[in-house]
């Protein structure tokens, strides 16, 4: 798997009516689309001026201590075992009790909780802002980690305070083994193919089912951009949902037969009909660009709008989408 390392670069880039800097080094944004996204890592050093970064570090433990707030703490020897996951939310009497050492506090989505944070999407315009999941902010102390493992979304890590050491191995698949016992994905098995020290300001861009391990070298925080990525079978799901709301009353209907079809062995023809009928009613455009803008806009929190916030547009047809609602323009 190849893996580029690229220099700081001054350049600036128009991102709506606003310019701001250039994070990816001396590539343009066609070339990483063409050749990074999806396709192989991408370190860029000094992606971010270090005043431009939010400090979020005094604020993660107020947040973690709010239930509406998704935050977990990460053990790499906890009480009960290797790669302990706790669940916010986390009063002040609960970090008393963590070890001096390797430890993680991870605190979802503080793009809807922090302004300042929320201000790092800007200069990720090149990328459908629908297509974002949210911003982590994972504070670490020294040695803290969440194990080798593999995400399957695409991620941006800002370094955003002190240095993490990351190591990157090769692509995963499905029967990638895993260690048992474990409340997280840890790989049983991890060879980094490339190893980094980050410094406040670098960013490292990596695609799904990349392997990785970022270890604190000292007390640090990470900003994770990261991207949805639903699983077929959800989308599926929620696109037979959509479908039956909206009163369709198709029914299946048999393809041409003949005697020899009523064997108990299904016949092929049964199953080209199937996918044929299937595949008609996919095929009306109106109804895929509708579910899948509802879909993709969807909150990250639902019910939680009044106090994060979130705002999720996006325009098809003609039309325009606000949190999985047509809305008004």
């Amino acid at each position: 798997m190849r893996s580029v390392v690229r220099g700081s670069c001054a350049d600036v880039e128009r991102v709506g009516v606003n310019a701001l800097p250039h994070i990816l080094g001396d590539i343009s944004t066609e070339e990483f689309l063409q050749h990074y996204w999806q396709r192989q890592p991408l370190l860029v050093r000094s992606a971010f001026a270090v005043d431009s970064l939010p400090v979020v570090s005094s604020e993660l433990a107020v947040l973690a201590e709010d239930p509406d707030v998704e935050s977990r703490i990460v053990l790499e020897a906890g009480p009960t075992g290797p790669w302990e996951l706790r669940s916010g939310p986390f009063r002040a009497a609960d970090r008393q009790t963590l070890p001096a050492t390797s430890w993680t506090l991870l605190v979802q989505a503080i793009d809807l909780w922090v302004p300042e944070a929320r201000e790092l999407l800007r200069y990720f315009d090149f990328l459908p802002r629908w297509r974002l999941d949210d911003i982590m902010a994972s504070f670490a102390v020294e040695g803290g980690s969440v194990g080798p493992h593999f995400d399957q979304y695409d991620v941006f890590l800002i370094q955003a305070e002190g240095q993490r050491r990351w190591q990157i191995g090769s692509t995963c698949g499905d029967d990638t083994p895993l260690l048992s016992g474990c409340d997280l994905q840890i790989l049983a098995e991890f060879q980094p193919l490339h190893d980094w020290l980050v410094e406040p300001g670098d960013m490292l861009y990596l695609p799904p089912k990349v392997a990785h391990w970022g270890v604190a070298r000292s007390e640090c925080v990470t900003l994770s951009v990261g991207f949805r990525s639903p699983t077929l079978a959800d989308m599926l799901g929620d696109l037979a949902i959509e479908i039956s709301a909206q009163g369709n009353d198709q029914h299946y209907t048999d393809p041409a037969l003949t005697p020899a079809m009523a064997a108990e062995d299904i016949d092929p023809a049964f199953i080209d009909q199937a996918r044929d009928l299937l595949s008609a009613l996919l095929n009306e455009d109106g109804l895929l660009e509708d579910w899948f803008a509802r879909y993709m806009t969807l909150p990250k929190y639902p019910g939680l709008e009044h106090r994060t916030g979130e705002a999720r547009t996006v325009r098809i047809g003609g039309r325009a989408y606000r949190n999985g609602e047509i809305s008004e323009d």
